[in-house]
């Protein structure tokens, strides 16, 4: 059936942003957003500018010198927020601050019941801190938007992220919190920044157990990601009961990223998407948000985000590309981006053992975690 979706229009978070950075580079979301609207995809839905956010809103989950050293970063003459990853640029406070106000917009129009779910491409920036940038991310919006919930009074949330690099400015911020359920897909940390996201990393105190990551081997394909996902999303999301979901479905995860090593396909992307959004229907009166996340190259993180927007409109995905798209991107990229939004076969060039160690974290994963939430298993 149909979904009323909203989303938040990216183009004025690619105004006045570095155009030689990876992350900011404005064809990013520039490209994707053609793709949402030659295909079709925005007929019907909610599209809101990406509105600033209040400064207490920020203070949610940051901490407020962290605030003001963002805000003056100019004034201080400073090229980058961090260790030469996140850069400043004229904007950066107002850019970033954008990028949560539109997450806060979807997590409230969404919980007011008056769309079923929410897209957010510019966000989804997991690595920032509460007193720090970190990876290209200046503001964590979905942290905000975590913290905001529960101070509305919801008690169970869950955080799914895909993204090829783990997503610690979440993970380590709520790593506390039993109302959170995070569970994190990514590149192993000995591989790929930011070098974290253990499987034993499982949570603290009251939320031991609540804190999953599932490290994959580089060059993990279709076959390795879908095995592990499909074993223990379900079961932990139906243990936990979430009344929201948040899915960062970062797009670097994809094969041929140049800044990463998976081997994902958009079928995938195309499976999870689909999964969580049966189980958000099924267990969170169909609540869920989804934030673009990273991904740099920029056709294929356009295929991804599609293929999820197709599945929270509760449409199965067209295959065949917009030709005027498929023209676009060649002239604007010089690159061919191929005809079909679904790439052609399930797997992929991927490392011999890369599957045997999935199936060994998600056992590991089982043996630690699911007891905890009395999960019956194997």
């Amino acid at each position: 059936m149909p979904c009323r979706v909203a989303y938040i229009d990216p183009r004025s978070l690619a105004s006045g942003a570095p155009t030689n950075h990876p992350f900011f580079n404005p064809d990013r979301l520039l490209i994707a957003h053609s793709l949402f609207e030659s295909a079709g995809l925005l007929d019907g839905s909610l599209v809101f500018e990406p509105p600033l956010s209040e400064e207490k809103d920020l203070l949610r989950f940051h901490d407020d010198a962290y605030v003001d050293f963002v805000k003056s970063a100019n004034k201080l003459g400073l090229t980058y927020l961090d260790n030469g990853d996140t850069p400043v640029f004229e904007s950066v406070y107002e850019n970033s601050s954008k990028r949560v106000g539109g997450a806060l917009k979807l997590v409230s129009i969404v919980l007011e019941g008056d769309v079923d779910h929410g897209f957010h491409m510019g966000g989804g920036l997991h690595h920032a801190h509460p007193d720090r940038a970190s990876g290209f991310c200046v503001f964590n919006d979905v942290g905000v938007c975590i913290s905001k919930l529960k101070e509305m009074g919801l008690k169970r949330l869950a955080y799914v992220d895909i993204d090829a690099h783990h997503g610690d400015g979440v993970h380590y911020g709520f790593y506390e919190d039993p109302g959170v359920l995070n569970i994190d897909f990514h590149e192993d940390g000995r591989y790929l920044f930011p070098g974290s996201g253990h499987t034993d990393e499982i949570g603290d105190g009251a939320a031991r157990g609540f804190k999953v990551n599932v490290p994959l081997l580089p060059d993990s394909s279709d076959r390795s990601f879908l095995y592990a996902f499909n074993e223990l999303v379900p079961p932990l999301i139906r243990a936990f009961e979430p009344e929201f979901i948040l899915f960062q479905c970062g797009g670097d995860s994809h094969k041929g990223d140049p800044l990463t090593g998976l081997s994902l396909t958009t079928r995938s992307y195309h499976a999870a998407s689909k999964m969580l959004h049966e189980l958000a229907h099924e267990l969170s009166e169909g609540r869920i948000v989804a934030f673009g996340g990273g991904g740099y190259n920029i056709p294929n993180v356009a295929r991804c985000w599609a293929v999820v927007f197709s599945n929270l409109l509760g449409l199965e995905p067209k295959n065949a590309l917009p030709a005027e798209w498929v023209e676009e991107v060649k002239f604007r990229l010089n690159v061919d981006p191929g005809h079909h939004l679904l790439d052609p076969e399930v797997g992929g060039a991927e490392n011999s053992s890369a599957y045997e160690r999935a199936k060994a974290v998600v056992s590991e994963i089982k043996g630690m975690v699911f007891p905890i939430l009395g999960i019956r298993h194997d």
